[in-house]
């Protein structure tokens, strides 16, 4: 697909999106996440998915079980115990007042079902979000959480002042999926970055207003940092299969490790804040932090192509699983979509150190 792709929606079109997603977080009904939660899914999904890369006209067809699944993923991270702050709640018992760590709240009333069932996981002894996936009642979490999405959020978030206003999609019960009006998927590959940012910022701020969890959070600590970060922990265990297979170099100067050096996120952590297995690379600090939130200029880009999803997708697959999600054509359309904006905008490429590129504008590669 090429840079022509972006002219295909008009600018008033683009314009009345970025209106819509204004009016939706001002005059949307949120006594809780779980909007927020949708929308940041179908801004997610509009990227993952190649089918809405392609050059033929876009179907807009996206299942319920898809938007479902990427539910569970955003919600994840926000199942842990808040402690970033050293927070815990004194509860009274029958043996006195004990300080246990609180999980907060994403609604008004009681903890949402969502929360507690990936609690119970937890407490069950998942870890990530990968082993979530490969438990025996993972279908089982589907069906609930399907629910409890279908009776919500999928029907609520285009009420406007109480009406329905349906520009991302209509309304359809009888259905399975949802299909998204003209022009839409386009917008949200467009302005993902925008949706992405404020549908977390609210989210935030959200979690922040409910009474309980103020007293939690008490203005302390970066709660967007705790909702939404990458796991440091976790990234390092991707240390080992990536020094193995770059031979002990660093992945953009190609100069021997002399340390550990550092799991890099190739399409960066800023553009796609999440942790898939094959966007990893092995770095020394220096290129990490020169690379900083820039695209990697086009040798990179066909070199970790190379690496990472045509020559060791499957070994990042059976190292990783268990840590990250390791979908090598997620991976692919993630870095098609950055590739095409970095087009659009003629944005700089980093190639080394201080210097930059600006992205070729001829079709050749896999990302154009």
């Amino acid at each position: 697909m090429n840079s022509a792709a972006f002219s295909q929606v008009d600018a008033a079109k683009q314009v009345e999106f970025i209106a819509y997603l204004q009016r939706l977080l001002v005059e949307g009904d949120f006594v809780a996440t779980y909007k927020f939660a949708l929308l940041h899914a179908l801004a997610d999904i509009c990227i993952e998915r190649p089918q809405f890369a392609s050059n033929e006209p876009e179907s807009g067809v996206i299942t319920i079980d898809e938007l479902v699944e990427k539910f569970i993923e955003l919600y994840w991270q926000h199942s842990l115990p808040y402690t970033s702050a050293a927070k815990v709640v004194s509860t009274s018992g029958i043996g006195g007042t004990v300080d246990t760590p609180f999980i907060l709240l994403q609604n008004a009333g009681k903890q949402s079902a969502l929360i507690k069932n990936l609690a119970e996981y937890r407490n069950q002894g998942v870890r990530t979000l990968a082993q979530l996936k490969m438990h025996p009642d993972w279908n089982k979490l589907l069906s609930k959480t399907r629910s409890t999405f279908k009776e919500g959020p999928l029907w609520r978030l285009q009420l406007l002042a109480g009406s329905e206003e349906c520009f991302y999609y209509p309304h359809d019960k009888t259905q399975k999926h949802v299909v998204l009006n003209p022009g839409i998927a386009f917008c949200f590959r467009r302005f993902h970055d925008l949706a992405v940012s404020l549908a977390r910022s609210h989210w935030t701020q959200k979690v922040c207003d409910f009474p309980l969890n103020h007293a939690v959070i008490g203005g302390q600590g970066n709660l967007s940092e705790f909702l939404f970060g990458s796991d440091r922990n976790s990234i390092i265990k991707a240390r080992p299969v990536l020094h193995d297979i770059q031979k002990g170099k660093c992945f953009y100067c190609n100069k021997p490790l002399k340390e550990t050096g550092e799991v890099d996120h190739f399409i960066p952590w800023a553009r796609y804040p999440n942790d898939l297995g094959h966007n990893f690379v092995l770095a020394h600090s220096k290129c990490n932090k020169s690379k900083s939130d820039h695209l990697a200029a086009e040798q990179h880009k066909e070199r970790w192509f190379e690496q990472n999803i045509i020559q060791n997708t499957k070994t990042l697959t059976t190292e990783l699983a268990n840590y990250f999600v390791c979908e090598s054509g997620r991976s692919e359309a993630i870095a098609t979509w950055a590739y095409q904006l970095a087009v659009q905008n003629q944005s700089p490429l980093w190639l080394k150190g201080k210097s930059f590129e600006t992205y070729g504008q001829t079709d050749k590669g896999h990302f154009v």
